[in-house]
Parts: C-alpha cells; sequence; structure tokens
C-alpha cells in the first residue's frame, strides 16, 4: 500500500465547538434523576444512572450542594435535593397558581363577549398560550394550551412587544418578519409605529395578520413592577368580530388585563388606559 508524504497527508479538521457546557447539562441531569419514590440516591448509583464516572458525579454533587441545590444526609452520606430547589418551585408555583387565579377574569370576559379568550406569555419571539377558554358559539377559534404563534403577527403578541426593551425589537427585525397573511405588518418601520399606537391607546388589534379569516384584540398585564409580563386577548371569526364589535369589546379587554395585574401586585398610575 503506498505511503502518502507527510506534506499531502490532510490535517484533521478542528473540532466543532460545543453548543453547550456539559458540566452544567450533566448537572442538570442530575437533579432530574431524584423522584418521590427516590428522593436520596448515593454516588455510585447516581454514576450509574448517568452514566458517568464517581469522581465526576462527585464533582457535581459537591458543586450543588455548595449551592444548597442538593443536600448530603450526614448519616447514610445519600443525596437529596436541597432547599434551593425547593424554593424555586415554590416561585413557579405561585406563579402558576397566580395565572389560575386569573381564569375567573377570563370567564367573565368569555361570558362578556361570547368569544374565546386567551391568556400568554411571550417567549423568544413567540406567544405561548398558557389558558384558554373556548367560546361557546358553533362557530369558533380553538386554540390548545402551549402552542406557539410569531408574536409580531397576533394581537397578545404586539400587545407585549409594545413594551419590550429595543434590543428585543431589534433582535425580532433582524430574524425578519414573514408574511404570514396578506395583512401581516412585515415592515420594520410600520411595525413599530404600530407598537406605538398601541401603548398610546393600551390595546392591539389583529386583523387578519395570522390567519385569514381571524380578528384578535389584547390588552397587557403587568406585575408589581409594572413589567408587562403576558397578555389578555379574544380571538374569533372575522364575520362576527367586525372592528366595529372589536371597538366595542376593547374596554372589557383592558378591564380584564387591568384586574389579573392587579392580582400580581400592579399598582395603576390612573384611572382607566384606553385612549379612543
Amino acid at each position: 500500500m503506498p505511503q502518502i508524504p507527510i506534506g499531502e497527508r490532510k490535517k484533521a479538521s478542528p473540532a466543532k465547538p460545543k453548543t453547550r457546557l456539559s458540566s452544567v447539562a450533566n448537572a442538570i441531569r442530575l437533579i432530574k434523576v431524584f423522584s418521590d419514590e427516590e428522593y436520596e440516591i448515593g454516588i455510585s448509583d447516581l454514576g450509574k444512572r448517568l452514566g458517568l464516572p464517581k469522581s465526576t458525579v462527585h464533582r457535581l454533587a459537591s458543586t450543588l450542594t455548595e449551592s444548597r441545590l442538593l443536600e448530603q444526609n450526614p448519616e447514610s452520606g445519600k443525596y437529596r435535593l436541597g432547599l434551593v430547589v425547593f424554593e424555586l418551585g415554590s416561585l413557579v408555583r405561585r406563579k402558576l397558581e397566580t395565572f389560575s387565579e386569573a381564569k375567573r377574569f377570563l370567564m367573565a370576559l368569555r361570558d362578556k363577549t361570547g368569544e374565546t379568550v386567551h391568556m400568554s406569555i411571550l417567549d423568544q419571539g413567540s406567544v405561548v398560550y398558557i389558558n384558554c377558554l373556548e367560546s361557546k358559539q358553533a362557530i369558533r377559534m380553538t386554540l390548545n394550551v402551549g402552542v406557539r404563534k410569531p408574536a409580531y403577527a397576533t394581537a397578545a403578541g404586539k400587545a407585549m412587544l409594545a413594551y419590550q426593551p429595543t434590543e428585543v425589537l431589534n433582535g425580532l427585525f433582524a430574524a425578519g418578519l414573514t408574511e404570514r397573511t396578506a395583512n401581516t405588518i412585515v415592515d420594520p418601520e410600520a411595525f413599530s409605529k404600530e407598537l406605538a399606537t398601541i401603548r398610546n391607546r393600551g390595546y392591539a388589534i389583529a386583523d387578519e395578520e395570522n390567519e385569514v379569516g381571524v380578528r384578535s384584540l389584547a390588552a397587557p398585564v403587568r406585575d408589581h413592577s409594572n413589567n408587562v409580563i403576558a397578555a389578555t386577548s379574544i380571538a374569533g371569526p372575522a364575520h362576527r368580530l367586525t372592528k366595529k364589535v372589536l371597538a366595542l369589546f376593547a374596554q372589557d379587554v383592558v378591564a380584564a388585563a387591568d384586574a389579573i395585574s392587579l392580582r400580581l401586585g400592579y399598582q395603576p398610575r390612573s384611572a382607566g388606559r384606553i385612549r379612543g
């Protein structure tokens, strides 16, 4: 077999940079091993579950223990989840309970408007629906909890984007606004003007911008720090939710959003946020 001269041998391709820290990923995997059935686990068993050397698992466990994410049973030497995990979980639970309490305001809004009502949050340029109460009418908007839609093409998304920092909007524009329908606002300058209008009047409207035949109206939900963290919206068929009907329902949607905001500790600076 002929030998390839050293000078002509191909150099090994440089290793591709890793997109995540393996130590962080392994720490997360370690925390997820614990369950109600196995709330205390030793280093050897952790190593077997994770497919990692005992020395590596021991270093991870020691670091997590220092951060109080894990605790070590002084008698058995086994590890269990620490108080910090409980504290973080309590924060999430408290937030979910608050959104659960919002349901009565959403139900009242559905009864008042007769349309499907949503509550959603903003996540990396998308709207994620966390609560949905369907209209009782035969022809209605249906949407499952957890569904994502482009924020720039929905009333809920625009209601939240209107109060985001400039860097968030710049990132959105850099990614590009794709035309969903003929009504989708894809020009950054025009979209910025739309957001200014939303801030001025206190609510957002999506006029068949994400889906032909569907209109929606949304108002921002604020927390105790006056930060917009969610949106309350109504959606329905365009033939029923005419622009005139949407204008009539605007006050009801804003009132529901404000009521939920008050539950989150928001202190309004002035009564009523709708301006024409």
